[in-house]
């Protein structure tokens, strides 16, 4: 491509290039954003609301921040050099790594397909998207956006199923972006391996979401409905199952019940506020595991149109289906604990989290909770909502995830930081040259004063 001089523009290395394309990005994800609410609506009935909060209006935040700081982002870095090195100058120079795969999941098809797109093309990448065959509408729109937006020889989409993502990931590649479950994660890692290719794994897990004695139950219990039925559940940052004081339980049970039915009315299936479950397959692993457990909220379902209520489920057995595997669906298992002893018996049973949720007015049982386990991100008193906040990571760690992104960190995730020493010619300090001969003395007392 040409530049306005009649110069040939560089995607790698060329800053200027690459902010041209993401505002010619931002441009076209504006003129379209309509028909990504739709598209999110026809395929699981996505609330536009939800899908202008968690979807196009952070892309827009996304690509507004990326655009503004580009360019101080991507210039090389002046650091201190080392007196061992005297005299020099020493720099971090950002370059990318090259050929980059992302794939995308179903659950925010749009934001999780385009968030990463715009880190990697800001950092100089040629990048390939891989979108979620189970949206196909959103799919749709995520191709023509990429095809209007960029030259395919810098970025394109590639749509089709597993038949599609097995054929990318016998390619190599110099990094890949997955977001997805752990059972897929453990699979592009071993493709990746193949290729010693970097990656970055944006999982998943059983999130607790714990509720001591002095939380304010009403709020919490609003909190808790929010970030958990949004999306029908189907958020791998939601909180998966609650740990309840048993001193507040059956208070908190009732304030959970009157917040459902406030958000969304007696009968949630006629809401237009609550999304669906995204296929067949998903829907009857759910049902499956509403079966005989005590259900004391909830509980319908409707094959047809692939509904499940938001649905409370009181103790259910540590050896359950439900309490197995992350649920990613509007089921909330409801525990109780009495101590810090049974937190630790219940959260320890599992790997470690994407996220972890507190509610307490006690604020060193909140800091105690929040530093004796490992988890990607959480909140106290809140759930969800750390996710925002581009100027904290997002990510997981152990089997919930490796690497995070957002913001000025998404830039980094997808560029190779290459150290560069550029030393003077005015001064060649003779000591590091062989021979070695009556010099390790005075080599131990220059490292001892700089030590």
């Amino acid at each position: 491509m040409l530049n306005q001089s009649g110069q040939v523009m560089n995607f790698k290395t060329d800053i200027n290039y690459r902010k041209q394309s993401l505002l010619k990005l931002l441009n076209c994800v504006q003129l379209h954003e309509q028909e990504i609410i739709k598209a999110l609506y026809d395929d699981f009935k996505k609330p536009a609301f939800e899908a202008v909060i968690s979807e196009t209006a952070y892309i827009l935040t996304e690509l507004n921040h990326t655009i503004k700081n580009i360019n101080k982002w991507a210039k090389p870095q002046l650091v201190l050099p080392s007196l061992l090195n005297f005299p020099s100058t020493d720099y971090i120079y950002k370059e990318p790594y090259g050929k980059v795969l992302i794939i995308a999941p179903w659950n925010y098809p749009y934001q999780l397909a385009l968030c990463p797109l715009i880190a990697a093309v800001a950092a100089g990448n040629e990048v390939v998207v891989k979108p979620s065959e189970l949206t196909p509408n959103t799919s749709k729109i995520v191709a023509k956006i990429i095809n209007e937006t960029f030259d395919e020889n810098h970025v394109k989409c590639v749509e089709g199923g597993i038949e599609i993502a097995q054929q990318l990931l016998a390619q190599r590649w110099d990094y890949i972006f997955f977001t997805g479950s752990v059972a897929v994660g453990k699979i592009v890692a071993k493709a990746a391996a193949e290729n010693l290719t970097p990656v970055t794994l944006e999982l998943g897990g059983k999130n607790p979401c714990i509720i001591d004695e002095t939380a304010n139950i009403k709020l919490a219990a609003k909190r808790i409905v929010w970030g958990k039925f949004l999306n029908a559940g189907q958020t791998c940052i939601a909180p998966d199952y609650l740990l309840v004081s048993n001193k507040i339980k059956a208070a908190f049970i009732e304030s959970l019940k009157k917040e459902i039915t406030a958000a969304y009315g007696e009968n949630p299936e006629k809401s237009t506020d609550f999304a669906r479950i995204i296929n067949g397959k998903n829907w009857k692993r759910l049902a499956l595991m509403i079966k005989d457990e005590n259900v004391i909220f909830g509980g319908q379902i409707n094959e047809t149109d692939f509904y499940i209520a938001p649905t409370l489920i009181n103790e259910p057995a540590l050896d359950s289906m439900i309490m197995k595997d992350e649920i990613f669906g509007p089921i909330l298992p409801v525990l109780s604990f009495e101590n810090e002893a049974d937190l630790v018996s219940i959260i320890s049973r599992y790997e470690k989290p994407l996220s972890l949720y507190v509610f307490s007015n006690n604020s060193a049982f909140a800091k105690k909770i929040i530093q004796n386990y490992s988890f990607g991100g959480g909140c106290i008193n809140d759930t969800v909502v750390y996710f925002s906040n581009k100027r904290l990571p997002f990510g997981g760690v152990g089997h919930s995830g490796i690497g995070a992104y957002h913001g000025k960190l998404s830039f980094d995730t997808f560029t190779h930081r290459k150290a560069v020493v550029k030393k003077a010619n005015w001064l060649d300090i003779p000591i590091r040259y062989a021979p070695y001969k009556g010099k390790i003395n005075i080599l131990k007392k220059i490292l001892k004063w700089l030590s």
